[in-house]
């Protein structure tokens, strides 16, 4: 064995790590909130529009929702609006949606808009949309609530997409006989009133 040799006292002593501050206790949405009220719905405008350059149906939009940079969102509305009608649109944006590449693009959420459809004619039908659309006073990035129902505890967007609640919440959201825009009979509200369309009475949301 070899000796230690040396005043034990004169070695450098090990520097000791930094303890581990404890990290702040996040608080876990409500599982048995209503499915709605797990999803994020802001009041945004779209300040900036393009084409898809691949892909005929997809519009690329940046939409102001209250953040720090504006939110890259694309949407297959080609087909309903030209670009004058989508730039400066207002509208509800939800937002905690798990970001997906559509064609290329990564597409950080999704537009809300009420569909129903519609005779031509010459006795065909086809798809009529129009955007849900927050009251004039509405605050940009301001969080929808919903009439009659607890305040929305949000989900994350991979809870979102691994319990499909987008799914789920989807089944129950429809434009009132008013034209208000609502799920199960609960009208989605900011603080400057309702969320509507223009004419699109009774038709789905998505």
């Amino acid at each position: 064995l070899r000796r230690r040799t040396g005043d034990p006292a004169a070695r450098p002593k090990k520097q000791q790590k930094p303890k581990k501050q404890p990290s702040a206790t996040k608080s876990t949405p409500d599982p048995n909130q209503p499915d709605i009220c797990k999803l994020e719905f802001k009041v945004g405008v779209i300040t900036k529009v393009w084409v898809h350059p691949d892909a005929d149906k997809l519009y690329c939009e940046e939409i102001d929702v209250g953040e720090e940079a504006p939110r890259q969102i694309a949407s297959g509305l080609r087909p309903h609006f030209t670009e004058d009608q989508m730039l400066g649109q207002r509208l509800l944006v939800a937002s905690n949606l798990k970001a997906k590449n559509l064609v290329g693009f990564k597409s950080h959420g999704m537009v809300l808009c009420a569909a129903e459809t519609v005779e031509t004619g010459s006795g065909e039908t086809k798809e009529k949309v129009e955007f849900v659309e927050p009251p004039p006073d509405a605050q940009i990035g301001e969080v929808v609530t919903y009439e009659g129902l607890p305040t929305p505890d949000p989900f994350s967007p991979a809870q979102v997409d691994k319990k499909k609640v987008w799914q789920a919440a989807a089944e129950g959201m429809r434009t009132t006989s008013d034209c208000v825009a609502a799920w199960n009979g609960h009208k989605f509200i900011t603080t400057a009133g309702p969320c509507t369309t223009k004419t699109i009475a009774s038709g789905v949301m998505r």
